[in-house]
């Protein structure tokens, strides 16, 4: 069994490699296609990854922009309450 074992886990890396070397043009192409799609996938990830970047620094801009008026406000309203 556990000779069977062994031999079965190196001849199916072998017959792997074997099947891969006899592809058919249509295969091939299908695994172009299929690998130029993954490249176009990574580069919009990219691109959404720099647009999400933007967009956080942007809120984080707009976040202490809001919080620096609303100390104001309150500073005013504080001062409207001694006079």
């Amino acid at each position: 069994m556990r000779l069977t074992g062994k031999m079965l886990m190196v001849l199916v890396p072998v017959v792997a490699l074997g099947a891969c070397t006899t592809l058919s043009d249509q295969d091939r192409a299908l695994l172009t296609a299929a690998s130029q799609n993954a490249e176009a996938a990574k580069q919009q990830a990219a691109q959404a990854l720099q647009a999400a970047q933007a967009a956080q620094a942007s809120a984080a801009t707009a976040a202490a922009d809001a919080q620096a008026a609303n100390e104001k406000a309150d500073r005013m309203f504080q001062r409207s309450l001694r006079k």
